[in-house]
């Protein structure tokens, strides 16, 4: 019997990019946050089920995609992926 966690993906889709957050696996590291260099990932006021607060995406649309927050998060929480608008 095969058993399937659903993880909880906050999306931020800005221009060209998206930022997504999977909530369940930040520990609020904050490496992401210090990282960013347009100083778009702010922490959250809300928190996982752990009691974390992950990252919230201020302003989706100045994301660069650098992927320099996916490279540093030492729990995979964060990833960035193509958005639709050019």
């Amino acid at each position: 019997m095969t058993q399937t966690l659903a993880l909880a993906v906050d999306e931020y889709a800005g221009g060209r990019f998206v930022v997504n957050v999977i909530r369940d696996r930040c520990k609020e590291c904050e490496f992401c946050i210090a990282i960013c260099p347009v100083k778009i990932l702010v922490k959250g006021q809300n928190s996982n089920r752990f009691g974390y607060r992950p990252p919230v995406v201020t302003e989706p649309d100045k994301c660069i995609g650098c992927r320099l927050c996916e490279y540093v998060c030492p729990e995979f929480a964060i990833y960035v992926t193509k958005g639709g608008r050019s």
